[in-house]
């Protein structure tokens, strides 16, 4: 994540959290977001280089009339300083940091074949209980990992897979030699 989206996302936030409403802002920015995606003419405005910035926030300041004005001035901004392309990267930025802020932890639990639902909510409560944070999960299957689990939490990653202990110990062979 780049360092500017950081920026704006902090700044978003704050202004929200300064107004008490960080849950509409952040909802209404992700409402935009999948307009973007959802609107073929919308995205072909917001990314083409050749339309003068200030008519990106003409065209936003004509469809957002029903949202906040935090938001709407957010959204012209960023047309306005040419980073409206990168509306989808800061909305993520702020989710995670809405999270963050409120204790949550996003994790991804991908293992061989399907956990049920008691072993999946068994190792979420076994990482919110060492974490300290409330626990949201996603699961993937990948068969390539043949058994055990990979835990991928933003960029911090726990392979205990039996593929990725094979490739440890290929490493480790290899390395010896």
């Amino acid at each position: 994540m780049a360092v500017v989206h950081r920026v704006y996302a902090r700044a978003l936030y704050d202004a929200a959290k300064d107004r008490g409403d960080v849950e509409e802002t952040r909802q209404e920015l992700s409402d935009f977001v999948a307009a973007i995606r959802d609107v073929p003419e919308l995205r072909a405005i917001l990314r083409n280089p050749q339309i003068d910035p200030r008519a990106k926030a003409a065209a936003i300041e004509a469809i957002t009339g029903g949202i906040h004005d935090i938001v709407r001035n957010f959204l012209k901004l960023l047309a306005e300083k040419g980073r409206i392309v990168e509306v989808e990267e800061i909305e993520r930025e702020l989710d995670r940091l809405v999270a963050r802020e409120q204790g949550q932890i996003s994790v991804e639990l991908t293992t061989a074949k399907e956990l049920t639902d008691e072993e999946a909510r068994d190792i979420v409560d076994q990482i919110a209980k060492a974490s300290g944070r409330q626990v949201e999960a996603t699961r993937k299957v990948d068969p390539s990992l043949i058994g055990g689990i990979v835990l991928q939490a933003g960029s911090f990653r726990i392979d205990a897979s039996v593929r990725g202990r094979l490739n440890r110990l290929r490493q480790e062979l290899v390395s010896r030699t």
